[in-house]
């Protein structure tokens, strides 16, 4: 996909955001502030002070209208969607260069919350997408048992597995076992 490292990683983290909720065949994994923490600093989002029990519930409200983004039925129905948490988030952009990465693009005001923070970086990040025509690279995992979300970055967006290590292996190996038994 030809997107800039900022909306990379910021794909990258509503995928990981959506994927903590028991809604992706898991258990609920931001169930205190500790996991929220975690999910800060495994995704290296800057700007966030000390995290408290309504930031948890914030985040966890965000989650599932992430998901109903990419889940969405159609591209009509996601831009509904998207249009509708933009339009609850205060926004701000402004150029930062920080952590060692280079000049990109901050859309959180500053000041705001973990959720408001998510919600403008995400949530613009997902409209490019989208404005860019690639709404089908938002997917769900086609393993039966599995219902985590990607982004398809591959080239001819092929991929239908959220891990090929894990469900694309399993699948495989299933499929082959089939195979040699018929």
């Amino acid at each position: 996909m030809p997107f800039g490292h900022d909306m990379v990683h910021s794909l990258a983290t509503v995928v990981d955001l959506i994927n903590t909720s028991p809604s992706t065949g898991g258990d609920e994994a931001l169930a205190d502030t500790g996991q929220l923490q975690e999910l800060v600093e495994r995704r290296q989002v800057s700007g966030i002070e000390a995290l408290a029990a309504e930031d948890v519930a914030q985040v966890r409200t965000l989650r599932e209208a992430f998901f109903h983004v990419f889940t969405a039925p159609d591209q009509a129905t996601a831009v509904i969607r998207l249009n509708t948490l933009l339009s609850e988030t205060r926004m701000t952009p402004r150029l930062a260069e920080h952590d060692g990465h280079p000049l990109h693009v901050h859309y959180f005001a500053p000041g705001s919350s973990i959720a408001e923070h998510l919600a403008a970086d995400c949530g613009i990040a997902l409209a490019h997408l989208l404005v860019e025509g690639e709404w089908e690279r938002l997917r769900t995992c086609s393993a039966p048992d599995c219902d985590h979300v990607f982004v398809d970055e591959s080239r001819n967006r092929s991929r239908v597995y959220c891990d090929s290590r894990t469900c694309g292996n399993r699948m495989h190996v299933a499929a082959y076992r089939a195979r040699r038994r018929a």
